[in-house]
């Protein structure tokens, strides 16, 4: 619907479809997965978390290295591995005195590469 030439956002009549309320409820996502998953795009909402996790969609990372490619502090990139890692987006494991990063899962690496593909062509 159109007013003054631009689409409405919103129905210029109250009427509800209860079919299409009741299809729409079957594959309603629940409340804790909306949680987690807008969690999940809150940490990838930071342009420095995104940085780091297309490095480590590439490769696994020490800190000192993921922070000389990046061009950042050590301190600085440990923060945000921090809380990327408490995300669940990113593990650790320790070798020596290192602590070594990569990528959670396989889904991060698709969540990654279907954001940055959106991201290039829209």
């Amino acid at each position: 619907m159109r007013k003054g030439g631009q689409i409405a956002d919103r129905c210029d009549v109250a009427l509800v479809d209860e079919a299409r309320v009741r299809a729409a409820d079957v594959g309603l996502v629940d409340d804790l997965t909306a949680t987690h998953m807008a969690d999940t795009f809150q940490a990838l909402s930071d342009p420095t978390r995104v940085r780091i996790i297309s490095a480590l969609a590439r490769q696994e990372f020490c800190v000192c290295d993921l922070a000389a490619a990046l061009g950042m502090s050590p301190s600085a990139v440990s923060h945000q591995l921090r809380l990327l890692r408490v995300m669940g987006l990113v593990r650790h494991r320790k070798e020596g005195r290192k602590v070594y990063y990569t990528l959670d899962d396989e889904h991060i690496h698709r969540l990654f590469q279907e954001g940055l593909e959106h991201a290039r062509h829209g």
